[in-house]
């Protein structure tokens, strides 16, 4: 990866002597205790932690699912979905299990989220927004996936944006003229079931002339070779998703890794699903696969198993410099909140502190397999049935049992590949899990599933 690093030093060096260079300087907000770890921490599931998974429908909203029929949002009796700590009106409201979100840890209703500065973040994060709070969340982050640093942005998805623009400017900047040749193009390969989110970076690096895509097949090491080894551009880039959030599959990260020695590209990933799910501290999936020097750039979100907000990119201190500088959805758009900042801070901590959360997780997903057969590999449970009425009709069966588990429908997928998705959280029991199961049993056939899954994944491997 010398190559790399030279390349980003020769980018920095030009943005410095062309004044483009763009610094974080921490507003320190007085009176806070942002730098203690002393978080109220616990050892097993508490009745706040089911406020994450036991939420509450109004019931024409109910009503309205059934029949299929549309729905503005604003139904008589309280709009769409409300959690049941807020909601006690006998009558009026219907209660679920929620099996459908991505708070993986139930780490959403944690007491330890909770902080006193206002919401104003200020500004952008190279104007005013960056405080004390950014900065302890990054270094905690960083750590985490043991990276030298860490830049935070709003969003996950404009984290995929903000490298992807990136990685098109080292193209730009260290092209001989004002516009790159074919040659001086950054190749990047991109999984055919990406996130959009990386998909869409890739399209305006594109735009810019500056990256040409190519898109391997699922998983597909040999055809990813096969495109490495046919590039003739120097740059190159892998980019893949490490848990995919449709499938609920694992990129082959051991695979990735081994290819990135043979032909020295940079391998980012987006761990948005395995942060803090995966690996013995949470640190995702590379190490899980213990793998974590042979990734090179680390996404991801704080909206998933965090229980929060935000995105962020662990990387390098020259990587992180470049990308506050070129990355564009990060320059120009507004701070993460304090508060949201400082309960994600939290989240971190709480995280790797409670380790019960991920063992009680990782239960779950043995007990899935255990009652259905069906062999998933994740908390995330992707339940292939068809069509879109064959869907629709399975998730107003499960309505009625009381599971909000909605169907995935084009174009999030391929039409005809519709599916029930299903997300385990520590905050659900063994008995939820078996309600569910038995509520499935009634409208999925586990044995044609649990074919079907295996057959899919050996022929993508």
């Amino acid at each position: 990866m010398d190559s790399w690093n030279e390349w980003v030093e020769q980018t920095l060096d030009k943005l410095e002597y062309r004044k483009l260079l763009r610094s974080l300087r921490p507003i320190h907000l007085s009176d806070d205790n942002s730098h203690s770890d002393e978080f109220e921490c616990f050892d097993g599931l508490r009745q706040w932690d089911r406020a994450s998974v036991e939420v509450e429908i109004s019931e024409t909203t109910f009503q309205k699912w059934l029949q299929d029929i549309p729905s503005p949002g604003d139904d008589h009796g309280g709009s769409g979905v409300a959690y049941t700590a807020a909601r006690t009106s006998a009558g009026r409201f219907r209660k679920l299990i929620l099996f459908s979100g991505n708070d993986y840890l139930g780490l959403s209703s944690h007491p330890s989220a909770v902080q006193k500065h206002g919401m104003g973040p200020r500004g952008s994060a190279l104007i005013c927004g960056y405080t004390n709070y950014h900065r302890l969340l990054e270094s905690s982050l960083a750590e985490l996936k043991s990276k030298e640093d860490c830049l935070l942005c709003p969003t996950g998805f404009s984290a995929n944006m903000a490298f992807m623009t990136a990685v098109g400017n080292v193209s730009l900047l260290l092209a001989k003229d004002s516009q790159p040749s074919i040659d001086e193009r950054v190749a990047v390969f991109s999984d055919a079931l990406n996130h959009a989110s990386i998909i869409d970076g890739i399209r305006l690096a594109e735009k810019q002339k500056s990256v040409a895509a190519f898109v391997y097949q699922h998983c597909d090491m040999h055809h990813l070779n096969e495109l490495l080894t046919n590039c003739p551009m120097k740059k190159k880039v892998v980019i893949t998703d490490s848990l995919f959030s449709m499938d609920g599959d694992f990129a082959p990260l051991v695979e990735l890794v081994k290819l990135r020695k043979k032909h020295g590209f940079l391998l980012a990933i987006d761990d948005a699903h395995a942060t803090f799910v995966c690996g013995k501290t949470g640190g995702g999936a590379a190490e899980l696969f213990n793998c974590i020097s042979g990734v090179d750039i680390c996404i991801g979100t704080l909206s998933k198993a965090g229980g929060c907000h935000g995105g962020y990119i662990a990387c390098s201190k020259k990587w992180k410099q470049f990308i506050q500088s070129r990355g564009r959805s990060f320059i120009f758009s507004t701070s993460t909140p304090v508060p949201i900042a400082a309960a994600a801070h939290a989240a971190v901590i709480v995280a790797k502190k409670e380790m019960w959360r991920r063992r009680a997780i990782w239960n779950r997903v043995q007990d899935f397999r255990d009652l259905t057969g069906i062999p998933i590999t994740s908390p995330i449970i992707s339940l292939i049935v068809g069509s879109e009425a064959t869907a629709l009709q399975a998730s107003r069966h499960l309505l009625e049992f009381g599971f909000h588990i909605t169907a995935i429908r084009p174009p999030t997928v391929a039409p005809n590949s519709c599916r029930l998705r299903i997300a385990l959280s520590a905050a659900h029991t063994l008995d939820d899990v078996k309600n569910l199961t038995a509520a499935l049993s009634q409208c999925i056939n586990f044995s044609e599933i649990g074919f079907y899954c295996t057959s899919w994944n050996a022929a993508r491997l």
